[in-house]
């Protein structure tokens, strides 16, 4: 999670969303960034709600602040998590999916009780409007980087530059369309809130 305080925005950390290059781009120009650990880093919108929210209100004396945050397209975003867990420092841990298809990671997934390998969370979750109001302001899909980049570099007064890190080895990943159309059905609300992003990119 990344603070820019005179900017008024709060950069939301959604895992598997291209976060980590965001941060090597922009946490030096950042009031406040949150690296570590992992529940704080990737605080979802729940937890900023109480938390840093009402630290901003009370202690330093302003509602006006705004979050922003990235949504993945939720197959794209499996995938992601599907290959990040068969990178060679994942041999031999309980987690890794280097037996495991990703017709089976999904199916996994979408259980009741999610054996470990597949509990990767959810980005609908993260995201979800609190009942108090709290939302996020400024939703990107992914797949929008260049929407993405010019509402940062408009808002931050500055040039970007963004790396490539923490990239996922490459494969081609397929569902067969009986995983895909259960998924879609299971996990409804993902696609939903993914589909009425609007695009910004050229």
């Amino acid at each position: 999670m990344l603070v820019f305080w005179k900017q008024g925005l709060v950069f939301l950390s959604v895992p598997k969303t291209g976060t980590t290059a965001w941060e090597e781009a922009l946490a030096p120009h950042a009031s406040i960034a949150v690296l570590d650990p992992p529940e704080l880093k990737h605080a979802p919108l729940y937890r900023y709600n109480r938390f840093f929210r009402p630290m901003f209100e009370k202690a330093c004396k302003t509602d006006t602040v705004e979050t922003l945050a990235v949504m993945r397209e939720p197959i794209s975003w499996l995938g992601s998590w599907y290959r990040f867990r068969r990178r060679p420092f994942m041999q031999g841990k309980p987690n890794a999916t280097f037996d495991v298809s990703f017709d089976d990671f999904v199916t996994a997934y979408m259980q009741k009780e999610t054996p470990g390998f597949a509990n990767v969370g959810s980005q609908a979750r993260f995201l979800e409007p609190r009942p108090n109001g709290t939302a996020v302001d400024h939703l990107f899909r992914y797949e929008d980087q260049a929407g993405l980049l010019r509402f940062l570099e408009a808002r931050l007064d500055m040039r970007i530059v963004l790396p490539r890190s923490n990239v996922s080895p490459e494969m081609d990943l397929e569902l067969s369309p009986a995983v895909q159309s259960k998924l879609r059905r299971v996990c409804a609300e993902e696609f939903d809130l993914w589909d009425a992003i609007p695009v910004r990119g050229a």
